[in-house]
């Protein structure tokens, strides 16, 4: 969340859709895959990675498991074998993948990818991202050029509302076993005026303040929170619990152009209570859903049960207007698209 706007038509204009890489590495040698820790790589070294993405860090927490870090857009998650990489308004993080492999691989011996997941929704104002972000088929094309095994989807209307995933698709995917993994992600757009507000210097002091008046705090409990309040308004915050779950929350709070993502790893078996809580907190016009699980996950079946569930009861009703469901080598994904009832 950049305190810096971008100017067009005479109106001031942010765009909170993130652009999200999710990037898991191993290696070849035995040792390195054993030894190997994206931790380990220097902090300078992250800080002149992210100049490429045109970011840079503000905030940082760690757990035994996970090291946060808030970034002037957005955040940045490394764990043992994972880096997720989470930027909004005109950052570019795709530039920076070739120097994101080689340092990888020089400090962590990580000179293999296990998977990949580049994902977005459609952008408010396409035509102000700098290249490659401006469209997805040369934001694939990019991609496609470190992984040839790599495929494009997109869910949803593309006259509408979208949402962008490429992952790889190997016939042969490596065999190494990473646990049970689980993401949801809910992204939302129209949201009430008020709840936003808290969200600006004018009627918040300080990052804490704004997340305990809006609830932030009660989403998930057991999250220690390292949050951010930018000038004059914009909200960032991570969140990690001792058992290596994550929580992350990005506000664009401007009523033209007002933007929340969601995003969490904790297990659930079903998502159904953490969907409403998040609902009831930010209270949204419009919002996404995207649940990604494997096969060794408690959340296993959850994206089976979002697409079976055709209508929200919160506050009203909401009116589910799209899903698909995708099952790829070693996850299920669900994308499901609602709307305050009547629509």
């Amino acid at each position: 969340m950049a305190t810096t706007k971008e100017t067009a038509d005479s109106v001031q204009f942010f765009e909170g859709v993130e652009k999200l890489l999710e990037i898991w590495f191993t290696s070849s040698n035995d040792k390195d895959r054993l030894q190997g820790d994206l931790r380990m790589i220097p902090r300078k070294k992250w800080e002149s990675l992210l100049k490429i993405v045109r970011c840079e860090i503000i905030s940082f927490c760690r757990s035994d498991q996970i090291d946060a870090y808030v970034l002037s857009e957005s955040s940045m998650f490394l764990s043992k074998r994972r880096l997720i990489l989470k930027t909004c308004g005109t950052t570019t993080p795709l530039q920076c993948l070739e120097a994101l492999l080689a340092l990888v691989e020089q400090y962590a011996g990580f000179d293999q990818v296990m998977n990949v997941f580049y994902s977005r929704k459609n952008y408010k104002r396409p035509e102000m991202q700098i290249s490659p972000h401006q469209a997805f088929e040369e934001e694939v094309a990019l991609l496609d050029t470190f992984f040839p095994d790599g495929e494009a989807y997109c869910l949803g209307s593309v006259d509408n509302d979208c949402w962008y995933l490429y992952t790889l698709n190997r016939e042969k995917p490596l065999e190494e076993d990473t646990g049970p993994d689980q993401t949801i992600e809910i992204l939302m757009t129209h949201l009430d005026p008020d709840v936003m507000a808290i969200f600006t210097r004018d009627v918040c002091s300080s990052s804490d303040e704004a997340t305990q008046k809006s609830g932030i705090d009660k989403l998930i409990p057991n999250m220690s929170i390292d949050d951010f309040l930018f000038e004059p308004c914009g909200y960032s915050m991570n969140g990690l619990s001792k058992n290596g779950n994550y929580m992350t929350i990005h506000i664009t709070p401007e009523p033209d152009f007002s933007y929340v993502s969601f995003e969490s790893n904790i297990p659930e078996s079903s998502y159904d209570q953490v969907i409403r809580r998040v609902l009831n907190t930010f209270k949204p016009g419009k919002f996404v859903v995207t649940i990604f699980a494997n096969e060794r996950s408690i959340a296993a079946s959850c994206p089976r049960d979002l697409e079976q569930t055709d209508q929200l009861n919160f506050d009203g009703d909401w009116l589910r207007t799209d899903v698909q469901y995708c099952r790829f080598n070693n996850y299920d994904l669900t994308c499901a698209f609602y709307s305050k009832f009547p629509s």
